[in-house]
């Protein structure tokens, strides 16, 4: 049965899907259609909108302005009123001293690259602080899909929904503009990478009533990450005053990684100065004051805080939204989902109404679910907080020559095991430097060999290591394995001068061979697809075979798309022409991972496992309608791979249903099946099928 879809999460996906489609284009203005270099007239006031598809020219508005149809009070006029100026498909054109106002979109560019667009002012579009809760389609001032390689640069976009938003754009240069006060974000990145946000004003990303007593900032922020962005650089933005200050966002499990935060502030959040439940992101020298927390990083894996401060959160006289049990609020706060392998280093965590440091394992558990794990807390300066750094459920926690000044309690920690204190050194001023050299795939059976005796040292203290992954525990520079299960196993070492140090890891798969691959191996042309409301037969399956493998050369990677939404069903083979003897096996086993971009990701049961036969099927699915990608059994499957076990007889974790006559001896086909939310196409990478 499919689960009811929340009523804003349809409307915004329907009205996303269309938006994304084609402009919407006003009857009551003109439209002016650009093949060559365009003037306009200083002052004056156009009543049209400009259509590129030409390139290499320039445009220069000369202080002109173009004037929508919509109305400012009447939302729906705003909504209806099209784009000012849109370039679609160009290559080398330059937009500058221009104004696009009373349009749905200011400015949109996409298919486009090497675009400059300098001096523009998209303030003035569809702009609607009074929205409830929910995402609406791209609106507001610049909207870039699939834009590569250009520049927005002293560019304004005031009084909108989404002053900038990109959407499948990457390699772009944003500096200098002012992107403040708007009702949704000012800043907002969907499946965009290796950006560069120079010096802007992000500031006011915020919607709330406060007269009407209301006190979160619904889901606005000054700026949003989301789905898949990647590597985006950002130096120098203001992020104030906003219902967050950054966030980067999960909802469909998604992550977005290896972004790298510099010198911005973030104060003055209504919820959180930055929000994140992305791994792999760096945080350096940033200012996180005045928010009801400073950092909070659920979620937030492979993370590395150094020379941030986080002051003044939670006070009882400002911000102090949804304090935690035991800790209240604070300034760098990583609760509510896994965290391994995190450095914080050299930050300045003071007046915090709650701990400057504060980390958690699962609180429902009492981390036997999860904890937190592999981390280095050093050199930091902590003062005047309710505690210095309260930490739970937690395990291999260094925590080393860091200042303490007239908190309440200096540390609390609760069933933190392998915790490493070691005593202060006045002398000690810069940790190691660990190197590892190993790879991040291994194969039952097979020794593999992790070296960290590269690792650099600025002191005379001999260094020290300490490895694990999984329950496995060495102490020497180099460690030679031979792993006996596969699976997936967080590997780490730390290496210390006994005052401070550092750490590195892997995401260590570990596969077995496969004597007969079933259809992932170099087979995607055999494959075929069943699709659940596919009644006009528009929907297909792709399928490919990828370099992106743990067993064998290549995986399988198959997306629905057109996707009907429900079901789909990847067929091997498609023919159900196979006889596969599955009668003296016991499980099927394979290697899975996903891309999602649908909100909020999968639903239902899944994966969902089919066995064809002649006159029936078996449906084994995840016990309780379960969805291993919601309810991950390791935080890293939501970036890598997972292993994947299905006892053929059903068990307390899988369900069996038999349908019509069922002999195991003659399988013609196996089926495996996801179910979304939404209607954008997803990714699945198959590899190792097998059964055993």
């Amino acid at each position: 049965m499919k689960r009811s879809l929340q009523p804003w999460l349809l409307r915004s996906t329907l009205l996303l899907l269309s938006m994304l489609s084609r402009p919407c284009f006003a009857a009551d203005v003109e439209t002016t259609l650009v093949s060559s270099d365009w003037n306009g007239t200083p002052g004056a006031v156009i009543r049209s909108r400009l259509v590129v598809r030409a390139s290499h020219i320039v445009i220069d508005g000369r202080g002109a302005t173009l004037q929508g149809p919509g109305d400012p009070g009447d939302i729906q006029s705003m909504e209806a009123a099209g784009v000012g100026i849109l370039l679609d498909g160009c290559v080398d054109v330059t937009v500058r001293n221009l104004k696009a106002r009373g349009f749905a979109v200011g400015i949109r560019a996409r298919d486009s690259q090497a675009l400059l667009f300098e001096s523009c002012d998209a303030s003035d579009n569809y702009h609607n602080p009074k929205h409830g809760w929910g995402e609406l389609p791209p609106r507001g001032g610049f909207l870039l899909e699939r834009t590569r390689g250009s520049v927005i640069r002293q560019c304004r976009a005031n009084q909108v929904w989404d002053a900038l938003h990109l959407v499948d754009s990457d390699d772009n240069l944003i500096e200098d503009n002012d992107c403040s006060r708007c009702s949704n974000t000012c800043g907002k990145l969907w499946r965009s990478s290796r950006n560069r946000f120079l010096r802007n004003n992000f500031s006011y990303g915020i919607r709330i009533d406060r007269a009407a007593g209301e006190v979160h900032a619904r889901d606005s922020t000054s700026v949003l990450i989301e789905t898949g962005s990647d590597d985006n650089y950002w130096f120098r933005n203001d992020m104030t005053q906003g219902g967050d200050g950054l966030f980067i966002r999960v909802l469909n499990g998604w992550v977005s990684r290896g972004n790298v935060f510099v010198e911005n502030d973030t104060s003055f959040a209504n919820n959180n100065c930055v929000e994140s439940w992305s791994p792999g992101n760096t945080y350096l020298r940033n200012k996180a004051n005045h928010g009801s927390y400073g950092f909070w990083l659920g979620g937030s894996d492979q993370t590395t805080l150094i020379g941030n401060e986080a002051a003044h959160n939670g006070l009882t006289n400002g911000n102090h939204n949804a304090p935690e049990p035991g800790f209240g609020h604070g300034g760098i706060v990583v609760v509510g989902g896994s965290s391994s392998h995190t450095r914080i280093e050299g930050n300045y965590c003071h007046h915090n109404n709650g701990g400057g440091i504060v980390f958690r394992g699962d609180a429902g558990s009492r981390g036997k679910r999860w904890q937190t794990r592999h981390w280095i807390v050093q050199q930091n300066r902590l003062e005047e907080n309710r505690w210095g750094i309260w930490g739970q459920w937690g395990d291999e926690i260094w925590v080393a020559n860091n200042r303490f000044s007239g908190n309440a309690s200096d540390t609390l920690f609760e069933s933190v095991t392998r915790l490493t204190r070691p005593a202060p050194v006045a002398e000690a001023h810069r940790a190691p430097l660990a190197a590892l050299h190993g790879p991040s795939r291994a194969v039952v059976g097979q020794p593999v060999r992790f070296d960290a005796s590269a690792s650099l040292a600025f002191s005379e203290r001999p260094l020290r290591f300490h490895w694990t992954a999984g329950d496995l525990e060495w102490r020497q520079p180099a460690v030679e394995h031979v792993f006996s299960q596969p699976g997936f196993y967080r590997l780490g070492v730390t290496v210390d001068d006994g005052a401070l140090a550092d750490l590195a890891w892997r995401d260590l798969i570990v596969t077995e061979p496969v004597v007969e691959s079933l259809g992932t191996e170099g087979q995607s042309a055999l494959w075929g697809f069943e699709l659940e409301g596919n009644s006009d037969g528009r929907g297909r399956m792709r399928f490919s075979d990828d370099t992106d493998a743990v067993v064998g050369k290549t995986s399988l990677r198959f997306t629905p798309n057109p996707y009907p939404g429900l079901y789909a069903t990847a067929v091997f083979p498609g023919k159900r022409d196979a006889d596969f003897d599955l009668s003296a096996k016991a499980a099927l086993r394979f290697w899975i991972r996903t891309a999602n971009p649908n909100l909020p990701g999968f639903q239902n049961a899944g994966p969902v496992i089919w066995l064809y036969t002649a006159d029936g099927s078996v449906k084994l699915a995840p016990a309780k309608e379960g969805n291993l990608f919601i309810d991950l059994p390791f935080s890293e499957a939501r970036w890598s791979w997972m292993s994947v076990r299905v006892p053929l007889a059903g068990d307390a974790a899988w369900s069996r249903e038999a349908r019509g006559g069922v002999d195991l001896k003659h399988v013609r086909a196996l089926g495996i099946a996801l179910d979304s939310w939404g209607g954008d196409p997803f990714t699945v990478w198959l590899d190792g099928l097998a059964a055993e």
